[in-house]
């Protein structure tokens, strides 16, 4: 291959890459003043920026204000609105009091119904909830207001529910489904939720049967920029998902739509989960998905949605969405095999293949597979050790995450073209043959256990026909190799990139392995280029750049800030105070007071506070007592009905508290009651760490518990009783965080914690 086409070759792939994730979402401009009926990024911002001026979250003082500025929009609107409030624990022990927020839009016909459904309350306890989910909400919002403008009555109702206390426990969620009489009126729901704060905005199904008939109209109300595909499906009907959808499913047996970001995870749950940080990319992404859906599904039929039938479906540019039933997996897989075979025979017949070169080609395959492996898999634990405050990053993508992406990629290819210009006296037709017997182990794999991923065979079948024409062509034609390699950049560079994003670092190894098939599949293209080792050490050059770029970025600053956690704990069992911190790496804020007589914690560290990650305190120091006053405990009943023990206890709270957690010691529970609400049988079997509930406290109400157990059983009940308020109560003196640090997410955080066990002999 001529030097002149190797450039411009290679200056396509990497266009072909820039353009695929350009073209993924509408870009960001100023449309304040466009016409009343089109979605407007900028008037569903205002939304957007009144709901996340505080963290509103269950209990918090602005979750009332944010409540109640939602219902006034929606009667500014003209929309007869409704709350429905109740108490529930869903599956996790997590009780709260659920304020609901509902109104509706009659349609002309008497079919079901669409329901549109986002969240308003934010994570606890710093969270401003700009995008998770204050975006969701401006996005049904703004939505609705354009729909209105427009004058058209749908034909079925439309149901707006803006639930509360998602963040807690899909307690919202549970309350409507179960609770409410409109929940069996729905076919569908359409869902807008953010597991960060940018990116595309990924379609995600929610379905107990096939996907067939949901993708299909999908595809029919044909949205602009739509980003799905059949293996994210497929790993998420395997995983525990939490969002309010999973209750509608499970509870209701009703069908769904997800649409939910990811990326700039790093603001996911924390006081930079603002405003400011919302890409306006990505909220107008969410619109250009809600128009074309809700114009459809508002006049579409309902009552045809369920289906037993699966599709394999994906987005690639200029086609949107690809869709094919999994009937077709099989065959399709029997006809990549049949193909590859003819294509062997002829090559044989045409001496184009040599067997000896062709067995060779599985070398440098395996040696670029294992070397990327192992680098993917261990690269964040170095990372970890080389730069330990990582680790206080708890959800594992930290601020310079994308860069690490990048570097990883970079290396990947690096080692590709290194390993693979070593083995350059092998033709390349002989090089496809161990990649494409691979590429077939992998389709076979998939088709058996992860059916969504069957798409795989798209890109392998171009590469199958790329085998034909090197076998039939001495010198073909780059821009015909280029144009069939773009089945496998344009698939497969979003996954690149995904996974570790979504997942964390951790799962960097799907970046490496990922960038290496995929090398594989434009096999046809590098393996006519000379020197491919000058590609090779570029690439190592790019990665050492970006990881001297990624250290340089590897602090924190204003932009960047460091999590930080700081409580107090008193234990009322031995009169002692502690300061305690989850942080692993102690910042100068924190240390102030975990200081140089640090130690690991020993009790602390067992059952205090159940957190997302299962965290525990990591280190503790000795704390002045302060005055904590502790709740009112009675108890109400403690009596023998025939083999059980039932006891009855109220917890009164005496202070501002925003949460109360229970743990026993290993004992049998029979039958819980909280508050009303019966924890359930699943729930109390399979509790872990002796959790029986945390109760996310509202108004300083009691916390009533009823317990039903063998007799003759020694019951503990360890009480953790929390506020969020030790930089605020006047019996500390904490200083305000500096800038360059902020609150640490998922975990109880600048709290007050009160811990008592008691004994029930």
């Amino acid at each position: 291959m001529k030097r002149f086409t190797k450039v411009i070759t290679l200056l396509l792939i990497l266009f072909a890459v820039y353009w695929n994730f350009k073209s993924a979402m509408p870009s960001y401009h100023e449309d304040a003043t466009a016409p009343l009926t089109e979605f407007s990024t900028d008037r569903a911002l205002t939304y957007v920026e009144k709901m996340s001026k505080e963290p509103h979250a269950v209990g918090f003082p602005a979750h009332t204000t944010v409540r109640n500025y939602i219902i006034s929009e929606l009667k500014s609107m003209g929309l007869e609105t409704t709350i429905q409030e109740g108490h529930t624990a869903g599956d996790w022990g997590n009780l709260s009091k659920a304020t609901n927020i509902l109104a509706r839009i009659k349609g002309s016909g008497k079919g079901k119904a669409l329901l549109l459904l986002s969240h308003y309350d934010s994570n606890p306890h710093s969270s401003l909830g700009a995008s998770d989910a204050g975006s969701g909400v401006a996005t049904i919002f703004e939505g609705i207001r354009a729909f209105l403008a427009s004058n058209k009555q749908p034909k079925n109702d439309i149901i707006i529910l803006i639930s509360d206390a998602e963040e807690l426990g899909l307690n919202g969620a549970d309350l409507f489904v179960n609770g409410h009489p409109w929940a069996k009126e729905i076919a569908l729901t359409l869902n807008f939720e953010a597991r960060g704060s940018g990116g595309p905005s990924y379609m995600l199904v929610e379905t107990n049967r096939g996907n067939g008939k949901l993708i299909s109209e999908f595809i029919k109300a044909n949205p602009e920029f739509p980003v799905a595909n059949s293996l994210v499906y497929s790993i998420y009907k395997m995983l525990p998902n939490d969002t309010d959808l999973t209750v509608f499913r499970e509870d209701g047996d009703i069908e769904g739509l997800n649409f939910a970001f990811i990326d700039d995870h790093y603001d996911y749950h924390t006081v930079r989960d603002s405003y400011e940080r919302l890409d306006r990319n990505t909220l107008a992404h969410q619109g250009s998905y809600l128009m074309p859906l809700l114009y459809h599904f508002a006049d579409a039929d309902l009552n045809n949605l369920k289906s037993l039938n699966d599709l394999v479906y994906f987005n690639v540019p200029f086609f949107k969405m690809v869709s094919y039933p999994f009937e077709w997996i099989w065959p399709m897989f029997a006809l990549a095999l049949l193909f590859f075979g003819v294509l062997l025979v002829n090559g044989f017949r045409k001496k184009t293949l040599d067997a000896r070169q062709l067995l060779l080609g599985f070398v440098p395959m395996l040696i670029t597979l294992a070397i990327n492996g192992i680098v993917g898999y261990y690269s964040f634990a170095l990372l970890k050790w080389m730069y330990p405050a990582y680790a206080d990053i708890l959800h594992g993508f930290t601020y310079n995450g994308h860069t690490y992406i990048a570097a990883f990629v970079l290396f990947s290819l690096a080692i590709c073209f290194w390993v693979y210009h070593k083995f350059k006296h092998i033709d390349t037709p002989n090089l496809l043959v161990a990649p494409i017997i691979f590429w077939l182990v992998i389709c076979g794999l998939v088709g058996t256990y992860l059916p969504g991923a069957s798409f795989f065979i798209i890109p392998l079948y171009a590469l199958l026909v790329s085998f034909m024409v090197i076998i039939n062509q001495k010198n073909p034609s780059a821009y015909l190799l280029v144009f069939l390699a773009l089945p496998a950049l344009f698939i497969y560079a979003p996954l690149i990139k995904m996974f570790p994003i979504g997942l964390g670092l951790k799962m960097m190894v799907a970046t490496t392995l990922l960038t290496t098939l995929t090398f594989y599949l434009l096999l046809p293209v590098f393996g006519f280029y000379k020197n491919k080792h000058r590609l090779g050490i570029l690439g190592l050059l790019l990665f050492m750049g970006f990881m001297v770029s990624a250290h340089i970025n590897s602090g924190f600053n204003e932009e960047n800030a460091k999590p930080t956690s700081l409580l107090y704990v008193y234990d009322a069992n031995s009169n002692n105070a502690k300061w305690a911190t989850y942080e692993q790496v102690i910042s100068d804020w924190t240390s102030q007071y975990i200081g140089d007589t640090k130690k690991v914690p020993e009790k602390l560290a067992d059952k205090t506070i159940s957190s997302k990650y299962s965290s525990g305190f990591t280190y503790v120091t000795d704390a002045p007592i302060k005055e904590i006053i502790a709740p009112k405990i009675e108890t109400t009943l403690d009596t023998l009905i025939g083999n059980e023990r039932v006891l009855e206890l109220c917890i009164t709270p005496q202070r501002n508290v925003n949460r109360l957690e229970v743990f026993t010691n290993t004992v049998e529970i029979k039958k819980a009651v909280v508050n009303g609400i019966e924890l359930s049988e699943h729930y109390l079997t399979h509790r872990k760490n002796g959790k029986l509930v945390t109760h996310y406290i509202s108004n300083n109400e009691y916390t009533e518990i009823r317990l039903t157990l063998p007799k003759d059983t020694p019951l503990e009940l360890t009480l953790y009783e929390a506020s969020n308020d030790l930089l605020t109560n006047p019996q500390f003196t904490i200083p305000e965080r500096p800038t360059n640090n902020i609150p640490m997410p998922f975990i109880l955080n600048d709290a007050i914690l009160w811990t008592k066990t008691l004994y029930y002999e």
